[in-house]
């Protein structure tokens, strides 16, 4: 009998070994693209009380995962509209969806799925620039600011991004989370942000060599990181902090925080060449 209890439990032990590799979230790639300068901007516009004379140019970047099974998935879709480029007047811009085919050789069809952190016009209004990539956005942060209509709820979200969401949303493009911790895709997961919108939301992507937190705008430079200080374009500067510290603790640790504008992402991370770092 022990024997045989003995026999079942190693056969079990074997069943387990075989299958846990395939229980483990797939390792994703992960880059970052910049596709555009924002020449002198105030810093006292990113860091809570900081010195309004600093200025910095800072990076406006897409992130890329690529997974198993030919999965490319964008984390925002930055900005590609004149009226944009006329009010901000990018440096060294590209489109983003040229940005990425320059970078990484994929088209913008090969786009499978698109994650909005938020509905800023500058991480957002770029999503139909690749047709036919599933979006991905906090079901709060969707129905606070555009109505069943496709109008706008809240000024924060631009009008014509407001119309391609709905638009989308009415193809059946749009999958709306329903709050914090949620696995999206194998080995991605969102997580609810700071109130830098109303529902505002980071990206967790596991890699082969540990998570790595793309922070987009819940923390714009590695200063508001380091010195524990609040972004300045804020609802609620407690919740930034809470979101930048749950963020170290998923990570682990800071080098592991992609922050959403911060040149130096190309220094802290390999530089594959200009304007493509490699995230691991």
């Amino acid at each position: 009998m022990r024997l045989k209890s003995l026999a079942m439990l190693a056969g079990l032990v074997g069943v387990i070994a075989a299958a846990g590799p395939r229980a483990q979230a797939p390792a994703w790639d992960v880059h970052a693209v910049r596709f555009a300068t924002l020449p002198a901007f105030r810093v006292s516009s990113l860091i809570n009380g900081a010195d309004r004379t600093r200025t910095l140019d800072i990076a406006m970047m897409v992130w890329v995962l690529r997974g198993p099974g030919g999965r490319v998935v964008l984390v925002d879709s930055g900005f590609y509209r004149d009226k944009f480029m006329q009010q901000w007047k990018p440096a060294d811009y590209r489109r983003p969806s040229d940005a990425v085919r320059a970078a990484l050789g994929i088209a913008p069809d090969q786009v499978t799925d698109i994650v909005v952190s938020h509905i800023h016009w500058d991480h957002a209004d770029g999503l139909d620039l690749f047709p036919r990539a599933r979006v991905w956005i906090q079901r709060e942060e969707y129905e606070h600011h555009i109505d069943a209509t496709g109008a706008v709820r809240d000024r924060a979200i631009d009008a014509d991004v407001a119309t391609m969401l709905h638009g989308m949303n009415s193809e059946g493009r749009v999958s709306l989370v329903d709050g914090d911790d949620r696995e999206i895709l194998p080995g991605v997961r969102v997580y609810t942000g700071g109130k830098h919108t109303f529902a505002s939301q980071f990206v967790g992507v596991a890699t082969r060599s540990g998570p790595i937190l793309i922070a987009s705008d819940n923390a714009y430079l590695y200063e508001n990181l380091e010195r524990k200080v609040a972004i300045a374009q804020t609802l609620d500067a407690q919740s930034n902090l809470a979101a930048q510290a749950r963020m170290l603790t998923l990570a682990g640790t800071l080098a592991r925080i992609v922050p959403g504008h911060d040149p130096a992402v190309f220094e802290r991370f390999p530089l594959v060449k200009p304007g493509l770092s490699r995230i691991d």
